[in-house]
């Protein structure tokens, strides 16, 4: 079984035109990191014409859906019958994306087939963990 989910969406970029441009980005699971999500957008898509990757916890993806959540740099809420939007707060400024809430939908499925949730913390090897940092340290 793979530990890896990555599923392409289309994301539409708010911006002052009244038409919102559409821009390619990979929402990205690991096993190996089970409480987070990635979000990337290739370089094209950027204004510093670097690939961009913003990684916030999948329960706060999961919660957007429904109601406005998040007070940090991500920021995720409904909009309408079937977008969510997403917000990324960095200190050259803001994106915000729309994104179809049915795909959005399907990856947290496909994360949950791999880790439901609630068992995130079954992924963690935390004795394996303490000891890499204890070595560290040394």
């Amino acid at each position: 079984m793979s530990t890896v989910i990555e599923q392409p969406v289309e994301a539409r970029l708010v911006a002052a035109a009244p038409r919102m441009q559409s821009i390619p980005a990979t929402l990205h699971y690991d096993r190996q990191d089970p409480f987070a999500v990635r979000m990337t957008f290739p370089a094209p898509a950027t204004l510093e014409g670097v690939e961009v990757c913003w990684t916030f916890a999948r329960e706060l993806l999961s919660a957007g859906l429904h109601d406005a959540e998040g007070h940090g740099d991500v920021r995720v809420r409904p909009y309408g019958y079937d977008r969510t939007v997403l917000e990324f707060h960095a200190p050259e400024g803001t994106a915000v994306v729309h994104v179809h809430s049915a795909d959005i939908r399907r990856f947290l499925e496909a994360a949950g087939e791999l880790v439901p949730t609630g068992t995130e913390y079954r992924q963690l090897d935390l004795d394996h963990d303490l000891a890499e940092l204890m070595r560290d340290a040394c």
